[in-house]
């Protein structure tokens, strides 16, 4: 099939690397594989078989191989000198990646655009550096459970990637409204940043809003579970941006113990099955 386009791996649990080279050595036309779910294909891309699929290597600009748990450093590395045109690289759920994949796209992919990265919980400040410095055309970033990283990232970040527009930092629990600060100072917060996701971000407080008031393009927020955030510092942030929606939740309040009852007291969240 010398005129195959398109045509995926998602979800196949053992991929062999030769039907993969297979695949790819006589389809010249062949658009970039969906490697998404393949659990076990890390050799899909520590051996040779990925490198047949881009013909020639550096007109890949997407790939997705999110949840492919076995992916590793190498098979980024490798992937990342052949393809200085990459735009967009889905590594959501590959957690064995480190540092060394984050320094690969800095070294050899300026383009890059969006990266996903979720659930990478080995990436550092180390890695976002660099990759910060190199890659100024980022516009999203998902970096959910990227637990290592602090406010060192989002510096560097405010400092180099003045287009970015959306941002997840959902369970990144070193957070602070320091990182918030520069963030918000920068050319992207003030011109480009449309969505914030902060929920589980236990040390972000009212101050975070207070901040985000100088990102005007702001559309949406989302603060689940954060702890120190104040109906009083939403309602604030409201004020001076209308457009922007909020997404929080606030348990109910338990209520106080009857004056001389006797029977059994529930908070108003929970519920007798």
């Amino acid at each position: 099939c010398r005129n195959l386009e398109r045509g995926g791996l998602s979800w196949c649990d053992q991929p062999p690397q030769d039907g993969i080279e297979a695949r790819g050595g006589g389809c010249s036309g062949l658009k970039p594989p969906l490697l998404r779910g393949c659990t076990r294909g890390g050799n899909c891309l520590e051996g040779g078989g990925l490198k047949h699929i881009q013909n020639p290597p550096h007109e890949l600009v997407i790939l997705r191989g999110g949840s492919c748990t076995q992916i590793s450093d190498e098979g980024i590395v490798k992937i990342c000198r052949g393809c200085h045109r990459l735009q967009s690289l889905c590594v959501s759920g590959c957690s064995n990646l480190t540092d060394a994949s984050l320094t690969a796209l800095g070294l050899n992919c300026p383009r890059l655009k969006i990266l996903e990265a979720a659930r990478c919980s080995h990436l550092t400040d180390a890695g976002f550096t660099l990759l910060a410095r190199n890659c100024h055309e980022l516009e999203k970033m998902d970096l959910e459970e990227c637990v290592l990283i602090t406010d060192s990232t989002l510096i560097q970040l405010s400092i180099h990637c003045p287009k970015l527009q959306a941002l997840s930092l959902s369970h990144c629990e070193l957070i602070t409204d320091d990182g918030i600060l520069h963030l918000s100072n920068s050319t992207c917060g003030h011109e480009r940043l449309q969505v914030l996701e902060l929920d589980n971000c236990l040390l972000i407080t009212d101050v975070t809003l207070e901040h985000l008031e100088n990102c005007h393009n702001l559309e949406r927020i989302e603060l689940y579970d954060c702890q120190q955030v104040t109906r009083a510092g939403i309602k604030r942030i409201r004020a001076h941006l209308p457009h922007v929606k909020v997404h929080a939740y606030f348990a109910p309040v338990t209520p106080p113990p009857s004056v001389g009852g006797s029977g059994q007291r529930l908070c108003r969240c929970c519920i007798i099955l």
